[in-house]
């Protein structure tokens, strides 16, 4: 079998020997009338016709003085293009067009555009029958096939413009994931809410409990955080008149990866001033319902061995009560020294740096994974939760809601605090934590108290990240990305084909005796 730098040394042939002939491989300009999905769609009424298609070639058979050639476009669906001998037939070569005496120029994976007739042949397939055919880009490496064994994990991460050229699967998986993010912001838009795209870069970050990437900013000669939240600016334009905003993009938390956890993923945070948190609690009931309907085509889901049905009544679950019926533990009263006793009971980390907030934690996760919901998660200690209000009836709770659905939460939602005196001591506390060695404990931010000195009105706030697709599409967090990052490595094949650029070390430094 030949070795990939000798499919592509024979393809370099071919570059050579088309550009011999007076044909750009790589035109600027491509004709399409229809795609392909509408050739199939409309092909009684284009039966006969003549159309332009342009796509990637899929598959070449040639028997004598006919060709089939099969190509794809952005659609699910292939279209097949019968190419006849024609002694006739001539090829404006400026214009990038081969005959049909061309056809070993061509291999799987270039790009085309055919213009001719739709026709049907004599085995009913739907096809177009070739007239014109214009080369548009010639590829240099083979597109493997399933059959070529593409299933090694690391390098379809790698080469995910590849695995999603094999797998359609894979590619479809991206279309569900941008029509989440459609459906989203149409929800939102629809209830009139305003769409402010806010910094990446700030002087504090804040709004979870995140350790943040640290950069530096030359203009301005100051260190910068990228975002862990959208949350602090987005507040901001509360104070500053607006009444619904959110923001849809990037954030980043220097942590470790996971199947639910990426360093870098997508996110959407909305405010709606004037609204409370059980405004926000049916709000976002109906969204989940109408989101992942319009995303996936149902509301029933098996995720993880859990069965999950979004169109029941959700439970509400008290966060208090929870903790203290599973562990007998009073989350508002107990000692730090108790909550490590009860991580030990349990089998779960006691870290050297535990405090009573991250404790607490860690025991309503080893409840939470056996949670298939959908249920809410209300009245969460003050503590834990240091920008919500506080219940009236309860302050040593938040009016705070958690979705639960498949052993993992999915969005973070409260009233939210504008009491200028009380945020400050809450950031006070937590700067406490840091300094005590948490460095995901939130920063002080003090820009953040003048604006809610100026005034900040009553509101509800809102999160959720792409985690909610990844959990009902049934996939990982890097197979819920397109380009996941990964250590940064050039492998032996791309060495051997680029010895220019990675020339081979001497014995010495590769270790050889």
């Amino acid at each position: 079998m030949a070795t990939l730098k000798e499919l592509r040394d024979e393809r370099l042939r071919k570059l050579e020997d088309l550009k011999a002939l007076g044909i750009n491989p790589y035109p600027a300009d491509a004709h399409r009338t229809h795609d392909v999905e509408h050739v199939h769609a409309q092909f009684a009424e284009l039966e006969g016709q003549e159309v332009s298609v342009v796509g990637r070639i899929v598959s070449i058979r040639k028997f004598g003085k006919i060709a089939f050639i099969v190509i794809k476009d952005d659609g699910a669906s292939e279209l097949q293009l019968v190419w006849r001998h024609n002694e006739a037939a001539s090829a404006d070569r400026a214009h990038s067009e081969l005959l049909l005496a061309d056809i070993a120029l061509l291999d799987n994976g270039d790009f085309v555009e055919a213009t001719g007739s739709v026709m049907r042949t004599q085995t009913g397939e739907e096809s177009v029958e070739i007239s014109r055919l214009r080369l548009l880009t010639k590829s240099l490496r083979p597109m493997p096939t399933k059959q070529d064994g593409f299933t090694n994990k690391e390098e379809r991460l790698r080469r995910r413009y590849v695995d999603m050229n094999v797998n359609e699967d894979v590619r479809q998986r991206f279309v569900r994931r941008s029509k989440f993010w459609t459906f989203t912001r149409q929800y939102l838009n629809d209830h009139g809410f305003l769409e402010i795209n806010i910094p990446v870069l700030e002087h504090t970050t804040g709004g979870a409990d995140a350790n943040p990437f640290v950069t530096h900013m030359d203009a301005l000669d100051q260190d910068f955080y990228l975002r862990i939240s959208h949350e602090l600016p987005l507040k901001r334009l509360l104070g500053a008149g607006f009444e619904k905003v959110y923001d849809i993009g990037p954030r980043f938390r220097n942590e470790n990866y996971s199947d639910e956890h990426l360093p870098e993923h997508v996110a959407m945070e909305w405010y709606w001033a004037y609204a409370n948190w059980q405004d926000g609690l049916n709000f976002m009931t109906d969204m989940y319902r109408q989101v992942i309907s319009q995303t996936f085509g149902t509301l029933k889901f098996t995720l993880n061995g859990f069965e999950v049905n979004l169109e029941k009544e959700w439970e509400q679950w008290d966060y208090v009560e929870t903790i203290q019926n599973r562990y007998g533990l009073n989350p508002l009263d107990c000692t730090l020294e108790e909550v490590k006793q009860a991580l030990a009971d349990n089998k779960l980390e006691v870290a050297q740096t535990e405090n009573k907030a991250r404790g607490i934690d860690k025991l309503w996760k080893n409840i939470r994974k056996d949670v298939a919901g959908p249920i809410w998660l209300v009245n969460t200690p003050t503590f834990i939760s240091p920008l919500s209000k506080t219940n009236p009836d309860r302050p040593d709770t938040v009016q705070r809601f958690q979705p639960v659905i498949a052993g993992t939460e999915l969005g973070n939602g409260f009233s939210e605090l504008n009491d200028p005196i009380d945020q400050l001591s809450r950031f006070v506390e937590q700067q406490a934590m840091r300094e005590a060695g948490d460095n995901e404990a939130m920063m002080l931010d003090i820009d953040y108290i003048e604006m809610l000195e100026y005034g900040m009105p009553p509101a509800c706030g809102w999160g959720f990240s792409e985690r909610v697709f990844w959990i009902f599409e049934g996939v990982t967090a890097r197979e819920g990305v397109p380009f996941p990052q990964l250590r940064y490595e050039v492998d032996e094949v791309t060495k051997t084909i680029y010895p220019e650029l990675y020339p081979p070390k001497p014995a010495a430094e590769s270790g050889a005796a």
